[in-house]
């Protein structure tokens, strides 16, 4: 798949080693030899085992659970590899943690994904490559390049497989108003219809239903997202297009699997017959379910390392 002499590294974190395999794998190259840990007192220890002068280093690192640590990790990794005297890092983080902080929604509240997005450029990160950010004006809050790919371009291809194209007995729904956007391009893409879940939240990780804009009685529904985190909007979504809309199923999709807290029990109570994930977080066994279906990413970050690594377009993956 690489066609020019310049060197090009992949080197993992502690977050997705396996990710990072996959990758490495599908480029035709071993994974870059760099050992992640901590010193007896919880600080991080990196130690890069090989040479990345002047080469082209992808740091795969999903800032997820341990959240801080994670952070932590891929800042002392951009930043030995730029004291290596590397030519260019990108930072590849299929997740992108602190994203939902990403504006003051009270007095006084600080926009961390600001300052993330501010600590990694100085670290000496030269790109950022991610997937699915909560907010696509997150990549102006980086003075990087930032190529943010889409969930979709696997999501979509799954359901069209499993359920097919042009069905009017299935519909997309948003669980809510911020996800409309999302929504409205799975239905372009599958030609379904479209509802809209309204609901209020009364604070943080709380969310209440308050009605359905749409027909969804007799129909098989299926909720799309960015991310899962405590699964209450999910749940209490699905819920409300069986009891209130009169919905014959409900499926969900959803690009991040955080699934903090009560998620699984939620989950596994809930009229949600299946979810579909895509691998940008590892799902430790605690998290796991019947209920749950995880899908690879490694093609889509694949594909994209090597145009950026030939320095040609990634725009045709966003489409």
């Amino acid at each position: 798949m690489i066609s020019h002499g310049k060197n090009i590294k992949i080197l993992a974190g502690n977050s997705h080693p396996a990710l990072a395999m996959q990758i490495a794998s599908a480029l035709g190259l071993s994974l870059g030899k760099c050992t992640v840990g901590h010193f007896s007192d919880g600080e991080v220890s990196v130690s890069i085992g090989e040479t990345v002068r002047g080469s082209d280093v992808f740091l795969v690192q999903s800032t997820c659970e341990p959240v801080n640590d994670n952070v932590m990790e891929l800042l002392i990794m951009i930043d030995a590899c730029k004291r290596a005297s590397a030519g260019r890092i990108t930072a590849v983080i299929p997740y992108f943690g602190y994203a939902r902080q990403d504006r003051k929604s009270k007095a006084r509240d600080p926009i961390s994904a600001k300052l993330v997005a501010d600590i990694l450029t100085t670290a000496g990160a030269n790109r950022v490559l991610t997937m699915d950010l909560h907010a696509h004006q997150l990549q102006g809050f980086f003075n990087i390049p930032v190529d943010n790919l889409m969930g979709a371009s696997v999501l979509i291809p799954h359901i069209a497989g499993k359920f097919g194209r042009s069905r009017d007995d299935m519909m997309i729904v948003s669980p809510d108003l911020g996800s409309v956007t999302r929504a409205r391009k799975f239905c372009e893409k599958l030609d379904y219809r479209l509802a809209i879940i309204d609901k209020r939240r009364p604070r943080a990780n709380v969310s209440e239903v308050m009605n359905i804009i749409g027909d969804v009685k007799g129909k098989t529904c299926i909720l799309c997202d960015d991310l899962i985190d405590t699964a209450g909007t999910l749940c209490h979504a699905a819920e409300a297009l069986i009891e209130v809309g009169g919905a014959k199923e409900v499926y969900a999709c959803a690009t991040h699997g955080v699934l903090s807290g009560p998620a699984i029990e939620r989950l596994e109570n809930s009229p949600i017959k299946n979810l579909a994930l895509l691998d940008t977080i590892p799902l430790p066994t605690s998290k796991q379910s019947d209920k749950i279906e995880l899908l690879q990413v490694a093609p889509v970050f694949t594909e994209a390392i090597a145009r950026i690594y030939e320095e040609s377009s990634v725009s045709p993956l966003f489409d």
